[in-house]
């Protein structure tokens, strides 16, 4: 071509060339594997971005995307990008009611969606979305009758593929001549923040800035195209954009969608991915759901399995990471991986696995080790939205559980004058679409990005993060209160979902906790406990005993640590209801907007801080279909033990 591949679709093109017979898409469709080649994928790109064309989508323009992973998704950005315009992928499990806001503050007049349920949410929309134009559906099925009144710029997939064949064959050289106009500089996507604590953002990022990360990771960890990944993740989400398509089109490697949500395990067990990436609530699932198979085994199988998981603490870590062993747990270890680490490695899908992810939340120790140990190349990474989903990476030999790791290639990181993580790289942002304030007050002089985290780095260069640094506060008595810190200490339990501590310029430390319904599900099961519902199994007084010996434990480890012995919880409550994404008390990314909570749930805080052994309550839910309604419970609030300060660490 002579040009620099500074482009995603240059990328393609030179994909297409190079290794035109490349497997570059895989997708499972009615049981059945189906396979794109990179030169596949260029035709099907260049009929769709004509297609685009050939209903006036212009260089500039706003393409929405809203599905499940899926490959004419994928496929789709690319095609915006090789006219000019800009993807911006929005989360499909949302409402029709939170599309309204990112629809019309990125002025949307073009979306291509996955079904029936996601062109419905989009009809519902527009009456509020005046510049929703084209509707454009990949999944035929349920649309027969969307035609007419009503259904004005709603089109399937193969009628406006078919048309942009038409178009490019009237218009020779357009397809070539808009690729070839295109920058490194010009905005390639714009992804939405969570928006914890306002309206989300349009972050908008330039191929540059998405290639150098992906060819940064690539490097670090040594990426080829031969490496295989599961795309499963929201295609909102910066990390998938990473992962399933800054990288796939930097190395030429294989993406695979799976067929369903609900066949996700079994896509990856099929599938074998070599790369993979998770955040620690999916690793935590797949543990539990090993544990609770283990249960059901036989004696003997249960005591190998424990044993060889004995051995795999005491060293699995140290072999995978090279490390000096003795010889004795060396030889216990290799008979372990016979017999349980590569048949549980197989169980879990990642038998093929040599690098895996996680980020998005913190992960416990133990089970950050507990799959180290086994043998799988699990590491954590830190970053945002704002500096293309890392700018800390974790070296190979040198994990360690309470750090994430040193700044990637191409990136600075240091610690301001207040404590605040700073970043500054060609991986950061372009800007906020629409807001020049926003933007000028997220880079400091230096050009650095304000991360809002918190951080030190050790000795020989590893960041710790400790917590958002607008969350971190003080109680009454002057000590720090840091609520991420703890909230997490508590999700590292298998039987805690989710949990909110509240604290800042109070007296004491209280806590909200969600338990995790199959978890707990699964305990009272084996222990005869019948029940209707999560609320009624949050209620039970066996669960407020299971989730109280949990808020001990983490007390007891406050405790001992320099600081944060004041900032043990000390009154909690179990929740009667999930924390919910539809109920606007989490983002879509799952972290907790604090202030809506505490609003929501004021009565509750003040029954914690005032007392009370009870406390009705009645809140509003929202269901999937939109409809709302009312649940009522009397929630009884637990005073928990606390350890004095410096106590040794003990189960509570």
């Amino acid at each position: 071509m002579g040009q620099a591949l500074d482009t995603f679709p240059r990328r393609m093109l030179h994909h297409a060339s190079v290794r035109p017979r490349h497997p570059a898409t895989r997708e499972k469709d009615l049981g059945i594997w189906q396979t794109w080649t990179w030169s596949q994928v260029a035709a099907e790109v260049r009929a769709l971005a004509c297609g685009l064309a050939s209903m006036g989508f212009r260089r500039g323009d706003h393409l929405a995307i809203i599905g499940d992973n899926r490959p004419r998704l994928y496929w789709s950005m690319i095609a915006a990008q090789c006219l000019g315009g800009v993807p911006v992928p929005m989360y499909q499990d949302a409402p029709a009611n939170e599309f309204v806001y990112v629809l019309n503050d990125a002025r949307i007049a073009y979306a291509l969606v996955e079904d029936q349920e996601q062109v419905d949410k989009m009809l519902e929309a527009r009456a509020q979305v005046p510049t929703l134009a084209h509707v454009i559906y990949d999944d035929g099925r349920g649309m027969r009758n969307y035609s007419g009144a009503g259904y004005e710029g709603v089109v399937s997939y193969d009628a406006m593929t078919e048309a942009g064949r038409a178009f490019d064959r009237a218009h020779a050289g357009f397809y070539d001549g808009e690729i070839a106009a295109g920058r490194g500089a010009d905005v390639s996507i714009m992804l939405y923040t969570s928006g914890t604590t306002g309206k989300p953002k349009g972050v908008r990022q330039s191929h540059t800035a998405f290639m150098t990360a992906a060819e940064g990771g690539v490097t670090f960890d040594g990426l080829t195209a031969d490496d295989s990944v599961l795309s499963y993740l929201p295609m909102a989400w910066v990390g998938d954009h990473l992962f399933s398509f800054a990288q796939w089109l930097v190395t030429g490697f294989t993406i695979n969608c799976p067929e369903s949500a609900d066949t996700v395990m079994t896509d990856l067990r099929e599938i074998g991915p070599t790369y993979y990436f998770a955040p620690p609530a999916i690793f935590e699932r797949l543990r539990t759901q090993v544990m609770i198979r283990m249960e059901d085994a036989s004696a003997v199988k249960r005591w190998i399995f424990h044993r060889s998981l004995a051995v795999a603490r005491r060293c699995g870590a140290e072999i995978l990471d090279r490390k000096p062993v003795p010889l004795g747990d060396r030889l216990a270890y290799a008979l372990g991986e016979v017999l349980v680490y590569g048949p549980l490695r197989n169980v879990l899908g990642m038998g093929r696995i040599r690098l895996a992810y996680t980020a998005g939340a913190a992960i416990g120790p133990d089970l950050f080790r507990f799959y180290r140990s086994i043998g799988i190349n699990l590491k954590q990474l830190y970053g945002s939205t704002e500096t293309c989903a890392y700018c800390c990476l974790q070296p190979n030999g040198d994990v360690r559980l309470d750090t994430v790791g040193v700044p990637a290639p191409h990136v600075e990181v240091k610690i301001g004058a207040t404590g605040e993580v700073l970043v500054r790289g060609p991986m950061l942002l372009t800007e906020y679409y629409n807001r020049p304030e926003a933007t000028a007050e997220s880079i400091d002089p230096d050009g650095y990005f304000r991360t809002g985290d918190a951080g030190l780095f050790s000795a020989d260069g590893q960041l710790r993060i400790i917590d958002r640094a607008k969350d971190v506060g003080k109680l009454a008595n002057g000590a720090m209160f840091a609520p991420n810190y703890i909230e997490n200490k508590l999700k590292f339990y298998p039987h805690v979902k989710e949990a909110v501590v509240f604290g800042n310029g109070r007296d004491q430390v209280c806590a909200f906790v969600n338990i995790d319904l199959g978890s707990v599900g699964n305990w009272a099961e084996r222990r005869g406990l019948a029940y209707s519902g999560y609320a009624d199994l949050a209620a039970k007084p066996e669960v407020i005993e299971l989730i109280r010996g949990c808020v001990e434990e983490v007390n007891a480890e406050l405790a001992g640590e320099p600081g944060l012995a004041d900032s043990q919880i000390r009154r909690f409550l179990v929740l009667n209801k999930e924390l919910d994404p539809d109920d606007d008390e989490l983002t879509r990314t799952r972290k907790v907007r604090r202030g809506f909570v505490a609003e929501k749930y004021a009565v509750l805080i003040d029954a914690l801080y005032g007392g009370l052994r009870t406390q009705h309550v009645e809140l509003q839910v929202r269901f999937e279909d939109g409809r709302t309604g009312r649940v009522a419970a009397d929630l009884r609030i637990e005073d928990a033990k606390t350890f004095a300060p410096g106590a040794a660490r003990q189960a509570a």
